[in-house]
């Protein structure tokens, strides 16, 4: 029994994705939550094999906690389940942790084939990862200014994009302000951007925000 633990900020979304997965014999949910925050006390406090979880919720996004449950929680799997396209985070998000990476758009045995995948301890790469893989392997030099970034750098990026202020990012991210001006300063130098309405500008054009 893959013992499974649902993360959205929509009470729907989490009914619908519960029944879903009721239907399959060897799936069971064990815990829900609707924050990065209440994710992190799930995995502290429940058993769980693989983790669902979507990337926008208010407070602390899947973002920002999935770090700290990779901290907390090493052997569970992530599978992101993203109303972004691949091509937007998989890449980064790959990178800091996560398992798999799928566009809530993707057909619904297609979450069930890679909460199993993940369960095994592998990780779930669709085709159009594997194409962003092989093009960043292709083309090292050539990656978007945003995948140069460190997981601390993406995250303080995204936050400053949709105008959240150091005060604010410090807090959420339990960091002091000089240290998220000095994250500020260096992801700068690495997109060459100068301003923080550049910052939103790169960030709605490559569909990071909406």
């Amino acid at each position: 029994m893959i013992k499974i633990g649902i993360v959205d900020d929509h009470a729907i979304v989490r009914s619908g994705l519960r029944q879903f997965f009721s239907e399959h014999v060897d799936l069971r949910v064990a815990g829900e939550a609707a924050s990065g925050r209440e994710a992190i006390e799930l995995v502290r406090t429940t058993e769980l094999d693989v983790l669902v979880m979507d990337l926008s919720m208010p407070g602390q996004s899947g973002i920002d906690a999935l770090a700290m449950i990779r901290a907390k929680a090493p052997d569970v799997g992530i599978l992101i389940l993203s109303g972004y396209p691949e091509e937007h985070y998989a890449m980064n998000l790959i990178r800091q942790g996560a398992s798999g990476y799928l566009n809530k758009e993707c057909d619904p045995m297609e979450i069930v084939n890679a909460i199993r995948t993940i369960s095994l301890g592998r990780r779930y790469i669709t085709p159009a990862v594997a194409e962003l893989l092989a093009r960043q392997l292709d083309r090292k030099d050539d990656a978007a200014p945003h995948e140069q970034l460190s997981e601390r750098e993406f995250q303080v990026f995204l936050k400053l994009a949709k105008g959240e202020t150091a005060g604010d990012i410090a807090k959420t991210l339990s960091l002091s302000v000089k240290t998220v001006s000095t994250y500020r300063t260096r992801l700068m130098e690495k997109m060459n951007l100068s301003s923080n309405s550049d910052l939103t500008y790169y960030a709605l054009k490559n569909k990071l925000i909406d």
